[in-house]
């Protein structure tokens, strides 16, 4: 395998992807969303939810009380309203994070096959002098940086987010913790590969980006299961549990990639143009 030719399709598809405005447009406005408006909110409001509905601290108290006993410690002398900005801002987002490297390789490797199919320039790239395992890691590692990449700055951008709108009712930085660290760092790359491995296999099957994102869409499904497996109680993030997460990820990532590596043939790609 020749690094530069992997280099140089990762470098190409990186320059379309700059230039697309439908796939850039996700890639900037999710972290806005996810990582500045909606912490900034729930950091300024969380002391009137408090203060307005006894049945807010209703479900805190349930939900804190089936914490296992070492996870309560780190609660210990913080008030009921400190307390719900902590299980929102650092537990109840965690598997709401994961969904950003997760989208962003996603959205990138959709754009690998099926737009290239849309931009007709699929044949020419087939026959260039690469062989198949160059031609699909280089796609690979196209979508798979740029998500790495914007899960660490919107992990930056989240802190700064937290700390500051929950100043008033912490009086500290609070985030991030340990749990995060191992999230972001081991979590998030293993997610983002389980977005682009499934992704290109999809894309490179269908003809169009937004038949390739729709269907390639289903790789949510775990991430949104891990959050509303804590929200019910059934689940809860710690450092272990997030480091087993991650390992069953990058297994799984493992498994798909040999799986799509091995099948990924470029002259079954050719007869369906």
């Amino acid at each position: 395998m020749h690094i530069r030719a992997v280099r140089a399709v990762a470098i190409r598809d990186l320059k379309i992807v700059l230039r697309s405005k439908g796939v850039m447009l996700p890639i900037v406005l999710l972290p806005v969303i996810l990582m500045i408006l909606l912490p900034a909110g729930i950091g300024i409001a969380a002391p009137w939810m408090v203060a307005e509905a006894d049945s807010e601290l209703d479900d805190l108290a349930m939900f804190f009380d089936a914490m296992p006993g070492y996870m309560q410690i780190t609660f210990a002398g913080y008030s009921p309203v400190q307390t719900m900005v902590v299980v929102m801002l650092v537990y109840f987002f965690a598997p709401l994070f994961l969904v950003m490297p997760l989208m962003v390789a996603s959205t990138i490797a959709a754009n690998s096959f099926a737009g290239e199919k849309e931009r007709k320039t699929l044949e020419a790239l087939i026959y260039t002098p690469t062989t198949d395992a160059e031609l699909f890691i280089g796609k690979m590692l196209a979508a798979w940086i740029p998500a790495f990449l914007v899960a660490v700055g919107s992990f930056v951008l989240y802190g700064i987010t937290a700390n500051l709108a929950a100043w008033p009712t912490m009086g500290r930085i609070f985030f991030p913790n340990a749990m995060w660290i191992v999230l972001v760092f081991w979590v998030a790359p293993a997610a983002a590969g389980l977005g682009l491995g499934s992704m290109i296999l999809v894309s490179s099957k269908v003809n169009t980006f937004q038949e390739a994102y729709q269907i390639g869409g289903v790789v949510v499904l775990p991430v949104i299961m891990l959050m509303f497996g804590q929200i019910s109680g059934v689940l809860y993030l710690s450092v272990g549990v997030v480091v087993l997460v991650g390992l069953v990820l990058w297994l799984v990532d493992a498994a798909l990639l040999w799986f799509a590596v091995r099948t990924f043939k470029r002259d079954e790609i050719i007869a369906r143009l």
